[in-house]
């Protein structure tokens, strides 16, 4: 891509000078000009990413100075001397006052306002003594970029605490020159500069909050990223990206499009017939990189996200070859569109696998390179661009260790999770392959620089939590080629999970594992469960544990059957943690005795004929099988029954509950199946599973089911009678 010339301004028009003027001139040692017009001053800080030394806690970070609410929000730093808070301007401005709004009892008596054209040195504009709290309306002299209160001497016992932070100051509006970004070179070597200086992305997916941009930016800065990748771009983007400039980093600003993320995210689209769909899209695209364009920090455009593959899940055949080319036809739109208004900055457009680069080669010509989310197989990449003949380069937009769809499955048949070694392979084996590939492959932005500490978190996130994993390090070296010096997490070697396939609901199982600190740091556990393959529960939730020492720990099973994950987080604190998990299979209690309703006839008041899984019908609840289930309508009351076929003696009963459970009903016998007696009642039922004593003797007995747990009707995997 050409770079933009700016338009020459006109020469001035020569205006001539009436005889009376000159001859004041010649006849006066005064001259007297008007003063040039002077620029208003405006309020820069408000909304600025905001840094500070410190922070009381969560509720009181450097933004909450700068975000206008002079009397709801405020900075709090820690309770000692000296502290600062900062704003970033975005570009230097020149300063003429700041206002700042104290918490009473927690000001600065003394304090010196600073300026920077850096972040990193400072120059004095202003120092305070006495102070006196309240408002301080500071005038100043001097020019910067950044903008810095300097705490060196506090009014009291507490911190400095600041309700509002306000810089005023005028600029001439244009953002700091960052340089056009062009696809350089030609085929086989390409190169992307910026600026006309080589650039190769050092990336990392954005994971946290736009508002904790100015927080974790720095560390972000500090791996050795150049850039981050965004997946949609909105009024909202502004504040990222003026982290992101304030940090030296520069965004790959993506554009959603359905159905985007692979498996159909977000719905359908036709892309064949829906005009207005593609039309809203083209006109919103538009208006956020005529909004961005400029701004330092924007270096790419990147359109859709797995579209190709996601249009899967909505057709077939023919109608998903036509709706393929119809999709990537208008990617090829939206990239014309956005070079018409910005042709300083490449246009890209990602998916999921290599097969989605022959329908760019045939549709999207107008596209200035690919990119492609690859995992486990990131180094073929290289061989499918070769057998491809495609002629643009790439970058990959995704990557890191093996995926959950890429790994075999374990024992209990859910995907065997990459260790934590494992998992820093991943990534420098996957950076590798794409610095390996000289010429195309122009850098990545690998998965994932996220907080999230759930199922997904943990296996992708270098820091869940907040906490860094051997991926963050692994990462760290890759980008800036050493990690000396830096302290890093413990790790954790052979874990396992005892009885692995049959740990019984509510009673304790065991994990072992080594762990090692390679710092020597004194290590601390926690140990979660994750329900997302038992119930579709991705969180994970802190498990009932003790230590039985030599790294073992006895854990209680949940009361939910079905296949649970089991995590150990080993913690240095040092900000640092090593996680592991292994899969552990939850069963019912094992109940003495012989189950006298196995394969009896069962009978209910209405089952489910077809839904999810069903039919559901009464006598999959007494099959001896905890993966099939009873159904009934989602109506009160319900019953179920067995039919012994003699009077039989029992004395337990254990019914294994689907989510869909009774909180309130009867367990009856009868001798006829006509007349019935109580044996047992209860009002607080919870689900999962009830084992009941209940000594009788009877042909017939039955659950009458009075109050639903749940919106849906009762759900029964087994109904077990024991003698």
């Amino acid at each position: 891509m050409s770079r933009a010339r700016s338009p020459r301004r006109p020469a001035g028009r020569r205006v001539g000078v009436p005889l009376l003027a000159l001859g004041l001139w010649a006849a006066s040692s005064l001259v007297l000009a008007a003063p040039p017009a002077q620029a208003a001053e405006t309020l820069l800080s408000q909304g600025k990413p905001a840094t500070a030394s410190s922070q009381e806690g969560d509720g009181y970070a450097a933004s909450k100075a700068v975000d206008g609410n002079v009397t709801g929000t405020r900075w709090a730093g820690q309770w000692s001397d000296p502290q600062w808070l900062r704003v970033d301007l975005g570009q230097r401005a020149d300063l003429s006052r700041t206002v700042l709004t104290w918490e009473d009892g927690a000001y600065g008596k003394g304090h010196q306002i600073q300026a920077s054209d850096n972040g990193t040195d400072w120059r004095p504009l202003k120092t305070v003594t006495g102070g006196d709290g309240g408002t301080d309306e500071v005038a100043l002299s001097g020019s910067g970029r950044y903008v810095r209160m300097l705490g060196t001497d506090r009014s009291g016992g507490y911190g400095y605490s600041l309700r509002e932070f306000q810089v005023y100051g005028t600029t001439d509006g244009t953002p700091p020159a960052g340089g056009a970004v062009e696809v350089a070179g030609s085929q086989g070597d390409w190169q992307l500069t910026v600026g006309g200086k080589p650039y190769t992305v050092k990336g990392l997916t954005w994971g946290p909050a736009i508002a904790d941009a100015p927080k974790y930016l720095p560390d972000v800065k500090s791996m050795g990223v150049n850039t981050i990748r965004t997946w949609g771009t909105d009024s909202g983007t502004k504040p990222l990206l003026d982290s992101a400039a304030a940090n030296g980093i520069r965004v790959v600003n993506g554009f959603w499009l359905r159905p985007g993320g692979g498996p159909g995210s977000g719905g359908c689209v036709n892309y064949v017939t829906d005009t207005t769909y593609k039309n809203n899209a083209l006109a919103e695209f538009a208006k956020w990189v005529a909004a961005y364009k400029s701004h330092p920090a924007t270096l790419m455009w990147n359109v859709g996200n797995e579209s190709v593959l996601g249009l899967q899940n909505c057709y077939s055949g023919s109608e998903l070859e036509a709706q393929r080319n119809a999709y990537t036809g208008f990617v090829n739109d939206v990239a014309k569109k956005i070079h018409g208004i910005d042709p300083d900055h490449p246009v890209t457009s990602t998916d999921a696998w290599t097969g989605a680069w022959p329908y760019y080669k045939r549709n999207a010509p107008d596209l200035d390179l690919y990119s492609m989310n690859s995992y486990g197989d990131i180094c073929g990449v290289q061989e499918d661009w070769k057998e491809g003949g495609y002629t643009k380069p790439y970058i990959i937009t995704e990557s890191g260790p093996a995926g959950e769809w890429e790994v075999p499955d374990d024992a209990n048949g859910v995907p065997d999770e990459p260790t934590d070694v494992q998992k820093a392979e991943g990534y420098t084996k996957a950076w590798n392959c794409v610095t390996g590939h000289r010429g195309v492959a122009l850098g990545a932005t690998l998965f994932h620089y996220g907080l999230g500490h759930d199922f997904g978190g943990v296996w992708f996130n270098l820091v869940p939590d907040g906490l860094k994993r051997l991926s963050y390090y692994a990462v760290k070296k890759a980008y800036t080629g050493s990690t000396a010096g830096d302290n890093t997490p413990p790790v954790i070697t052979n874990m396992a999970v005892s009885p692995a396939a049959s740990a019984a609901a509510g009673d304790e199982f065991t994990v072992r594992a080594g762990v090692r600190d390679p710092d020597g740091d004194p290590i601390t556990y926690k140990i979660f469960l994750s329900g997302n393959h038992a119930n579709g529960d991705k969180r994970l939730v802190e498990a009932e544990w003790r230590a039985t020492g030599g790294g073992t720990f006895a854990v209680t099973a949940p009361e939910k059957l079905g296949v649970w994950k089991v995590y150990i987080q080993a913690e240095d604190g040092r900000g640092n943690a090593g996680i592991e998990t292994k899969s552990v299979k939850v069963v019912p209690p094992p109940v003495s005795g012989t189950d006298v309703a196995l394969g009896k006839p069962t009978t209910a008041s209405s089952f489910q004929p077809s839904y999810g899984d069903c039919p559901c019908e009464p006598a999959k609840a007494t099959d001896g099988r905890n993966d099939t289930r009873w159904a009934s309508d989602w109506s009160d009351p319900q019953w179920i029954q067995v039919d012994l076929g003699a009077a039989t003696a029992f004395r337990r009963l254990q019914l294994v509950w689907d989510p869909a459970y009774a909180k309130s009903y009867e367990v009856q016998v009868s001798d006829d199946g006509t007349t019935w007696r109580t044996v047992h009642t209860t009002t607080t039922g919870n689900g999962d599973i009830d084992t009941i004593d209940v000594a009788a003797t009877a042909r017939h007995v039955r659950l009458r089911l009075t109050a639903r747990g749940t919106g849906w009707g009762y759900s029964l995997h087994e109904f077990g009678i024991y003698s």
